[in-house]
C-alpha cells in the first residue's frame, strides 16, 4: 500500500456498527501511524530520486544508507558531513557516493549531501571536497619498529621516505654503504655508543659477502650492529664480536664461518643475533620507545593506513607495553592497532600459561587497540637464504634454511592458542614451511574443532596451489608479501629460486580462485609502509629491469583494493568495524589525491595520498623532502 492508498483509507465512512467514540480513538492511532509511515516513506523516496544529468543541483542524488533519524526540536546535533570528489565504500549495498556523515567516530550514512543533510542535520565539512575517499587502509603484517628503527642509520639499497617525510638516498654498493656509516660514526661523540644501523641487502651485490671485513673499516673500536633489510639477519663487526665472545668457539646455528673457522660477522635469524648480546637488546629496545609508536603512527598516516597489525614486535606479557599502547592509541592518535604478541620467543611459562595470559589481556580491548592474537614463526627470509625450501632447494646451492619452530614441534606450539580460541597468525615464507605448518593446523583442528577460526599464513611466498587447496580446506587465509615482487624480483629469478618458481611466487590470483581469503601487506619495515605500492605490484607483478614475474597471477585493482581493505580487516577479526565505509563502521578513511580505479593501473603506486580520517578526526601526511 502507498501513501496515496493510506491517505484515502483513513477517510473511508465505517462500515460497521463499531461505536462511535471507539471508532474515533481506533481512526486516531491509525491515522498517527499513517502519518509516521508516511513521513518515512517520503524519506525513503527521496533516498531514489534521481533529478537527471541536468539538474542544478551539484550534489545529484543516487543513493543512501542510513541507520537513524533527524534530531529532534533544538537537540544539537554532531553530525559533520563530508563532501568528496569521489567516494569508494568497498560495500556492495552503496558502492559509492558523494558524501558521508559522520558522527560519534563512526560512519552514520553514505550518500549526497543536500539529502544528508536533511536527514540527519548538522555541518557540513568541505575539506575533502576535492579528495577520493576509499576505507582506511589495512595493514595486515607490520611490526612497532616501522617508526622507531628511523633512529638509526638507514643503509638499504633502495630510497626510502622516513615518517618524518625525509627522503633517503639508497646505498647501491658497498661504498656507499660504508661512507654513510663512517658519517654516522662521526657524529657520535661517546666512544662506547653502538652504531647502529639497518636496511642492509647483500644480496644485490653478487660475489662477495658484505661482513665483518667492511665493518672494521668503519671502526675497529666502537660496536657496530647492522639489521639487514628482513630483519632476520644482521652484520656486526670484530670490535663487537671481541665483546660478546663471538669467536671459532661458537657452535650456534646461523654463525657462518669463514674458510680459517672465524665467524664472517652474519648472524642469521633472531636466536644467532641475540648473540650480539647489549648491542642486540640496544637496537630492539630502543624501537618500543613511546617515540616509536608515534612515528609509526606518523608513517600510518602518511600512506591511508588507519589500521596496522603490529605482528609479534611487541611481549604482551610486559604490563608496561600494553599500558603504553592503550595510553597513546587513544582517539587523537591517527590509527588502530591490532597486536600480536610474539610468543615465538616469549612465552617464558610456556604456551599453555601464554595463552592463558593472552585471553586475559583480550579482554582489555578497546575501540583503539586490540589483543587476543599470537604470532610464530616457521623458517626465515629466502633472500636471507634461511627459508625452508621443497626440493630443489635454492638456485644458488646455499642450505636450506632454519627452522624456527620444528615441524615436530609445531602443533604443540599452535595447540594452547587454537584451543583458547585465539587467533593466530604464522610466519612461512618457504613452501617446506608451509608443509609443515599445514600439517600442525590440521593436527590441532582434527583434535579441536574450531569454526571460523581465521588462522592464517603470513607471507607465503611459496605457496603452490596443492597447498592453497588444503588451506582452503582447514578454513585458512593468506596474507601475500607481493611486495616481493618489485623489492628482489629480479634477485630471486637470477640468485636464489630460479626463474620459473619466481614467477610462482605470492600467487595472489591462484589464492583467490581457489577461493582463500587473501590479504597483502608490506611487512613494514622490511619493505616501506604502503598499501598503494602492495597493490600495485599484485597488479603488475613487474621487477626493477621491467620483467613481468608471472603474468597469469595478477590480480586485478579491485581486488587489490579489497584485499589491503576488507580482506585485512576479514583475518584480523575486525571486518565488522573496519574495511569498508559502511554504517555503524569507524569513519577511518584513506583520503587520496586521485582515483584508483580511475588511473592507469601502472601508476598505482604513485597516487599521492593526502592523509587519513580516523575516527573522524582529519589527519594530514607529513610533506616530503629530499635529505
Amino acid at each position: 500500500m502507498n501513501s496515496a492508498e493510506w491517505s484515502s483509507a483513513a477517510q473511508r465512512p465505517p462500515t460497521s456498527e463499531v461505536p462511535h467514540r471507539l471508532l474515533e480513538e481506533l481512526l486516531l492511532i491509525w491515522t498517527t501511524s499513517l502519518l509516521r509511515y508516511h513521513r518515512q516513506y517520503a524519506a525513503d523516496e527521496a533516498c531514489v530520486t534521481d533529478p537527471g544529468p541536468n539538474s542544478t543541483n551539484p550534489y545529484r542524488r543516487t543513493s543512501i544508507l542510513g541507520m537513524s533519524h533527524p534530531p529532534v526540536g533544538d537537540q544539537a546535533s554532531p553530525t559533520t558531513v563530508f563532501p568528496a570528489r569521489a567516494i569508494h565504500t568497498l560495500d556492495s549495498t552503496v558502492p559509492s557516493g558523494s558524501a558521508i556523515a559522520v558522527k560519534d567516530g563512526r560512519f552514520l550514512a553514505v550518500g549526497e549531501v543536500d539529502e544528508l543533510v536533511d536527514v540527519y542535520g548538522g555541518t557540513v565539512d568541505h575539506s575533502l571536497a576535492d579528495k577520493v575517499l576509499l576505507p582506511g587502509f589495512v595493514e595486515a603484517h607490520s611490526h612497532k619498529d616501522t617508526g622507531g628503527i628511523w633512529q638509526f642509520t638507514y643503509v638499504g639499497f633502495e630510497a626510502r621516505r622516513g615518517p618524518n617525510g625525509r627522503l633517503w638516498r639508497g646505498c647501491t654498493t658497498f661504498d656507499a654503504v660504508v661512507d654513510r656509516l663512517r658519517e654516522a660514526d662521526r657524529l657520535l661523540d661517546d666512544p662506547d655508543e653502538p652504531l647502529l644501523a639497518w636496511g642492509l641487502d647483500p644480496i644485490f651485490w653478487p660475489g662477495e659477502r658484505f661482513d665483518r671485513r667492511q665493518l672494521d673499516t668503519v671502526s675497529t673500536t666502537r660496536r657496530i650492529f647492522v639489521a639487514h633489510s628482513n630483519m632476520h639477519l644482521a652484520t656486526v663487526n670484530s670490535a663487537l664480536m671481541e665483546q660478546e665472545g663471538i669467536d671459532p668457539d661458537t657452535l650456534a646455528e646461523g654463525v657462518p664461518k669463514d674458510d680459517s673457522g672465524w665467524p664472517t660477522g652474519e648472524l642469521q635469524e633472531f636466536p644467532a643475533m641475540a648473540l650480539a648480546g647489549q648491542t642486540f637488546r640496544s637496537f630492539f629496545g630502543r624501537t618500543q620507545s613511546d617515540e616509536s609508536v608515534l612515528m609509526f603512527g606518523q608513517a600510518a598516516r602518511n600512506v591511508g593506513v588507519t589500521t596496522v597489525a603490529d605482528l609479534g614486535t611487541s611481549n604482551l606479557l610486559d604490563e608496561a607495553v600494553v599500558r603504553q599502547w592503550i595510553d597513546i592509541a587513544d582517539e587523537t592518535f591517527p590509527m588502530r592497532a591490532a597486536m600480536f604478541h610474539g610468543a615465538l620467543m616469549s612465552a617464558p611459562d610456556g604456551d599453555e600459561a601464554c595463552a592463558s595470559a593472552m585471553v586475559d589481556l583480550k579482554r582489555r580491548s578497546t575501540d583503539r587497540v586490540r589483543f587476543g592474537n599470537v604470532k610464530l614463526l616457521m623458517d626465515g627470509s629466502i633472500q636471507g637464504g634461511t627459508a625452508r625450501l621443497r626440493w630443489p632447494g635454492y638456485l644458488h646451492g646455499g642450505p636450506n634454511g632454519i627452522w624456527l619452530i620444528a615441524p615436530d614441534q609445531a602443533a604443540e606450539r599452535i595447540g594452547p592458542y587454537h584451543r583458547a580460541g585465539l587467533l593466530v597468525h604464522t610466519h612461512a615464507n618457504g613452501d617446506q614451511a608451509v608443509d609443515a605448518l599445514l600439517d600442525a593446523f590440521d593436527q590441532v583442528q582434527t583434535a579441536n574443532p574450531l569454526p571460523d577460526h581465521r588462522h592464517t599464513i603470513q607471507h607465503c611466498q611459496m605457496t603452490t596451489p596443492g597447498q592453497y587447496r588444503r588451506m582452503k580446506a582447514l578454513g585458512m587465509c593468506a596474507n601475500v608479501f607481493s611486495n616481493h615482487t618489485w623489492f628482489w624480483g629480479d634477485q630471486h629469478r637470477a640468485i636464489t629460486v630460479g626463474p620459473d618458481r619466481a614467477a610462482r611466487m605470492n600467487a595472489a590470483r591462484t589464492a583467490l580462485d581457489i577461493g582463500v581469503p587473501l590479504s597483502m601487506h608490506s611487512d613494514s619495515p622490511v619493505t616501506p609502509l604502503g598499501p598503494l605500492h602492495v597493490a600495485w605490484a599484485a597488479v603488475n607483478r613487474q621487477t626493477p629491469k621491467g620483467e613481468i614475474m608471472g603474468e597469469h597471477e595478477r590480480v586485478t585493482v579491485a581486488e587489490a583494493m579489497h584485499a589491503v581493505t576488507m580482506g585485512a580487516a576479514w583475518q584480523l577479526r575486525m571486518d565488522d568495524v573496519i574495511g569498508s565505509i559502511t554504517p555503524q563502521k569507524f569513519a577511518d578513511c584513506a583520503v587520496l589525491d586521485a582515483d584508483p580505479f580511475e588511473v592507469d593501473p601502472a601508476e598505482l603506486r604513485d597516487i599521492p595520498v593526502w592523509g587519513t580520517m580516523s575516527g573522524g578526526v582529519l589527519h594530514e601526511g607529513s610533506p616530503q623532502t629530499d635529505a
